[in-house]
């Protein structure tokens, strides 16, 4: 089964770029955890939590960042794949993808450098409704068969 939705595209860039926030992410922190003097050979469980206060708070806002990329988004992947298998990927629902991915990635760019949380507070809440909105229109679609 072949399927073309230009639905797709804004997945795939969310996606790329919670990997480029991956690996942002570890160039800092393996680089800050080494300035801390932190001897990686003997950790034993733990999460990067963890490292909280161990080594500096702007190092550890990328992680905090990659970690919001698997929350919310992943309702984002699993409407916009229903949106493209349904037919309805395409138009409004594309436009409606491309702004919420370009306000989850204005979201981690300010999450990952000044952290202002107001700013990140209204980016989150403008992607929660562009979110919402697709939601609505992967149910309707799903009901409209």
């Amino acid at each position: 089964m072949e399927m073309h939705s230009e639905i797709l595209k804004p997945m795939a860039v969310l996606a790329a770029w919670t990997m480029f926030m991956w690996l942002w992410m570890y160039v800092t922190r393996i680089l800050a955890m080494s300035k801390a003097g932190v001897d990686t050979g003997s950790l034993t469980g733990g999460t990067g939590k963890d490292l909280d206060g161990v080594i500096p708070d702007n190092i550890q806002w990328k992680a905090h960042n990659y970690n919001h990329l698997h929350e919310a988004p992943t309702v984002f992947y699993a409407v916009a794949l229903a949106l493209a298998f349904m037919g309805a990927g395409d138009g409004f629902n594309a436009q409606l993808a491309w702004a919420y991915v370009a306000l989850r990635i204005v979201h981690s760019l300010v999450q990952a450098t000044v952290n202002k949380v107001m700013i990140r507070f209204l980016l989150f809440a403008l992607s929660s409704f562009v979110l919402i909105m697709l939601v609505a229109h992967t149910v309707m679609a799903a009901f409209a068969h």
